[in-house]
């Protein structure tokens, strides 16, 4: 028991200094994100792609069975109180264990340089003035590609989108960082949580898997995708995967653009004043407006209040200790970073 007592003091402190170590953003970006990262990266989710299932779920599965298998082992042991300290020695140093497994395989890239410090990002550019002008423009666009791209439709579920596939190539070399393998995306035992809770999708931070909720709209999906594999391109922050994710969709396909564009309406939309909102919805074309409807409808359909409010401060919480210093909020920073931005007229980053 001594032993077990000091192993875990010292994982534990390893982890706890790990977490509070000051690194500098630009020496992870370069030591980290780009070089030990962009190794592993490609690796673990090629060697996840070959596995119909989500590695994700089994590894939680086996994790808990020998958590159990073990304390029941103590109780047979030992009595219930020596029982009791065993287990929650365990658990401590395997919490300890898996943080850092975590930061190794991609946690770390939360401490990179931020994404608008490659952009020619201008914040002065953030503008109610400039918000409803690409608002405008997003409202064209929609009614533009409305039909088409229901007429064409969108890739199968579990399949990889090779259009977007290379859209995410070029996005990501517009931004300056290297453009990772994508994952095809799988499904999840946690998707009943998942749908509940409000959360459509999840990068799965130990084999680099895309998971993604069972119920997304057709039209929906290239949207949420392409902002899992923006993180496995190693932005963690959710307004960089939010913002490369889009700019990803509106380079893809007909039916990609069209899911980049209805996704930049609703974070305009939420950030407009009223009469600005209620302005930019009259000139929405009736096939954008039914399906904004049907992907409410999903969402009341699905989403429980009080689980969703609890898992969103639970990721919240997790976000601020992550030094993401928004939070939660940081999904709504895409609209600051497509504002700010400086692009041409296809909508490409210009470079610094």
């Amino acid at each position: 028991m001594a032993l077990s007592v000091k192993r875990t003091a010292a994982v534990t402190a390893v982890a706890v200094t790990a977490a509070l170590a000051p690194m500098p953003a630009a020496w992870v970006d370069r030591g980290y994100s780009s070089a030990l990262y962009g190794w592993i990266q490609p690796r673990l989710t090629g060697a996840s792609n070959h596995v119909p299932f989500a590695l994700f779920d089994a590894a939680a599965v086996l994790i808990v069975a020998l958590w159990i298998a073990a304390a029941l082992r103590d109780l047979r042991r030992s009595g219930a109180a020596r029982a009791a300290l065993a287990m929650l020695l365990r658990t401590v140093s395997w919490a300890a264990t898996a943080y850092l497994v975590f930061l190794v395989l991609w946690g770390l890239n939360y401490r990179r340089l931020p994404l608008a410090r490659k952009l020619p990002f201008d914040r002065t550019a953030v503008t109610p003035e400039a918000a409803r002008r690409v608002a405008r423009v997003t409202v064209d666009r929609l009614n533009a590609l409305a039909v088409d791209a229901h007429r064409i439709g969108w890739s199968a579920p579990t399949d990889i989108d090779s259009a977007l596939h290379v859209a995410l190539g070029r996005a990501t070399g517009d931004v300056g960082i290297a453009a990772p393998a994508v994952s095809r995306p799988k499904h999840t035992l946690l998707d009943w949580y998942f749908r509940r809770a409000g959360v459509d999708g999840m990068t799965d931070p130990y084999f680099l898997e895309t998971l993604v909720v069972s119920d997304l709209l057709p039209f929906e999906r290239p949207l949420v995708v392409a902002h899992e594999w923006s993180h496995l391109a190693g932005l963690a922050d959710e307004a960089e995967a939010n913002f490369l994710g889009w700019l990803a969709c509106i380079h893809g396909s007909l039916p990609d653009q069209y899911s980049g564009w209805l996704f930049l309406y609703e974070e305009l939309s939420a950030a407009l004043p009223r009469a600005d909102r209620e302005s930019i919805a009259a000139a929405l074309g009736g096939t954008p407006r039914a399906d904004l409807a049907a992907s409410r409808a999903r969402a009341l359909r699905n989403v429980q209040p009080r689980l969703s409010a609890a898992a969103w401060r639970a990721y919240d919480s997790y976000l601020k200790s992550n030094r993401v210093s928004a939070g939660t909020r940081s999904y709504g920073e895409v609209v600051q970073l497509v504002l700010g931005t400086r692009f041409d007229e296809t909508w490409t980053p210009v470079r610094r």
